[in-house]
């Protein structure tokens, strides 16, 4: 065993950071590997249809980057009160994250099927007619799982909260087992095209979710699901929304600027809504490992603040902060050694291929030396209830760095899709420096008491 500072014993051994690691990872991998597949298969019914999954998908990351963010308030708190041997407060806020999950995804879901069309037109405005259907098609099939995937987020959060992320790997297996296989059923066999991708999506999310919720009402499990345990406790869902709120409101933010950002890309031509969308199906892959690193920052440093050991909260969140550099240049030079094939897997047009080689190489250059200050550290910051410094920045930074610059070099200076990547490493190095900063100086701190009640 390592020693994390001089005076107090390590809350994790390495073994047990491996323990947490390697099944994030492998989960990652599975998820990107199915979105290359979601995008491969779709891309035999043609560019408009890749075009299409793709737009909506930018929206669909803004919902599931607002669920995401509510499963991370719940995990926070519910990490903090392990590390502060409070079990029985942490099972009570697994409760209370699953009736907040489960409310907020019916209310978009119900938005997002009713309002279809017109949302998709407000957001990306006049596009060719053939990618307009297939987006119409994606989106509200898709919408109909979201209250499946947020009950399934919160769930894993929770087994996070835990160290237990092999489960939480598993039931990710079987989940892109179904949709892979629905895929490749509905789309080559029954001809389904884009809908043959979204109803996969909506049945894997359905089984997944059931099976979270059922495991975690083992009452063995440090923190598992109370019966009957569902009125609600408004104080714990403040203290949860108290990290979530923030954090959605970054996020979502986040998600809604790349949205904008897409709408501009929209009007460059199919070819390079196309060429977008296949890189970033492969820039996902450069950052699959430090994403996994994100997710287990949150368990790590949050149990840390729980037990009141400040060393032990900068320690872990350096050695989490190194570990995501070293596994995100190694998955990035992985993808810049591999683009020419990795490319050639998408049916693309010539144009298409030339462009999005382009931006790969820009994402996975920069994000090498960038990505981890840039999203892996601010989660430290999360874990230590510093949530809104974190929102003012990520929110700041996308509007003046990466949406204006990108309507300025894309559209105005007539860069195209090139700028908008221009610009999106320049917001990246804003938040970089932002977010050392704020570490270094030591001020999250002062948010880092740990309520009980």
């Amino acid at each position: 065993m390592e020693a994390a500072t001089k005076e107090s014993r390590p809350l994790f051994t390495n073994q047990q950071l491996c323990a947490l690691i390697v099944p994030l990872l492998i989960e990652q991998l599975l998820a990107v590997a199915v979105g290359m597949a979601d995008t491969m298969m779709v891309s035999q019914a043609g560019e408009a249809a890749v075009s299409g999954v793709s737009l909506v998908d930018q929206i669909n990351n803004v919902i599931i980057c607002l669920l995401a963010a509510l499963a991370t308030g719940g995990a926070v708190v519910s990490s903090q009160l392990l590390g502060a041997k409070d079990q029985k407060k942490a099972c009570e806020s697994a409760n209370q994250l699953m009736l907040v999950v489960l409310a907020v995804s019916l209310g978009i879901m119900a938005l997002s099927v009713a309002f279809c069309r017109p949302l998709l037109s407000m957001v990306y405005g006049s596009i060719e007619a053939d990618v307009m259907d297939a987006a119409v098609t994606y989106l509200w099939i898709t919408a109909l799982s979201f209250p499946f995937l947020a009950v399934y987020n919160g769930a894993a959060a929770l087994y996070r909260s835990m160290g237990k992320s092999r489960s939480t790997m598993y039931v990710s297996m079987l989940m892109n087992a179904i949709n892979v296989a629905g895929n490749a059923l509905l789309v080559y066999v029954f001809k389904l095209g884009v809908a043959g991708v979204a109803i996969p999506t909506l049945v894997s999310r359905a089984v997944a979710a059931v099976v979270m919720y059922v495991m975690l009402l083992n009452q063995k499990h440090e923190i598992h699901l109370i019966r009957g345990g569902y009125r609600p406790d408004f104080p714990m869902i403040r203290r949860i929304l108290k990290i979530a709120v923030p954090s959605g409101v970054e996020n979502s933010l986040f998600q809604l600027g790349r949205v904008l950002v897409v709408s501009i890309i929209s009007t460059f031509g199919t070819a390079q809504i196309a060429a977008n969308a296949v890189a970033n199906t492969l820039d996902s892959m450069g950052v699959l490992l430090a994403g996994a690193i994100n997710l287990a920052v949150i368990t790590v440093v949050g149990q840390c603040v729980g037990a009141q050991d400040f060393d032990q909260v900068k320690y872990y969140a350096r050695k989490l902060l190194l570990i995501a550099y070293a596994a995100n240049a190694v998955m990035n030079g992985l993808v810049l050694a591999l683009l020419n094939p990795l490319l050639h897997l998408f049916n693309l047009s010539q144009a298409a291929f030339d462009l999005g080689r382009i931006l790969v190489i820009i994402h996975a250059g920069c994000a090498i030396l960038l990505w981890p200050a840039a999203f892996t550290l601010p989660n430290s910051l999360r874990a230590t209830n510093d949530v809104s410094f974190t929102m003012y920045v990520a929110i700041g930074s996308m509007a003046v760095f990466r949406i204006l610059t990108s309507y300025i070099l894309g559209a105005r200076m007539g860069m195209g899709a090139i700028g908008v990547w221009i610009g999106m490493v320049i917001d990246w190095i804003f938040r970089s420096s932002a977010f050392i900063w704020r570490w270094k100086s030591e001020k999250w701190r002062a948010y880092c008491t740990v309520s009980k009640t």
